[in-house]
């Protein structure tokens, strides 16, 4: 472990906070919102190089600003895309635009973004739907 690995760890446990594996941004931040447990399988659309594109994944976290997922194929964080999200208690995938905020491996995260009044009330029911599952 390094000097700085050791004074990560050692600041960490005088606050409480988990250390740092260097996956994650170094900066500490709370979420708006919790998260919850979803296993959905959804589509992910975006413009690379020059031509639309998509791949597949599998949620694996929700909260009302955002999604965490595995997908099969490879986005850079800041990059636009669209998501295509079957939720429980709609009748048809919710369609949102997302920013990707980071990747490890195969796992993303998005934050939602300009969601209209329709999805974000679709969103906050879903997540308190899946509350109630925890």
């Amino acid at each position: 472990m390094s000097t700085d690995d050791k004074a990560r760890a050692a600041a960490a446990a005088e606050t409480g906070a988990q250390p740092s594996s260097g996956h994650r941004p170094k900066a500490q931040y709370t979420r708006r919102f919790p998260r919850f447990a979803i296993d959905v399988r959804l589509q992910v659309k975006m413009f690379q190089a020059g031509e639309f594109r998509s791949c597949w994944g599998r949620s694996t976290e929700m909260g009302q600003d955002g999604i965490g997922a595995t997908l099969t194929g490879s986005l850079e964080p800041g990059e636009i895309v669209t998501l295509d999200i079957p939720l429980p208690l709609t009748p048809y995938p919710i369609k949102v635009r997302a920013i990707v905020r980071y990747r490890q491996g195969l796992r993303y995260g998005f934050e939602f973004l300009t969601l209209n009044d329709h999805q974000r009330d679709t969103i906050r029911r879903v997540c308190e739907y899946l509350a109630t599952k925890s």
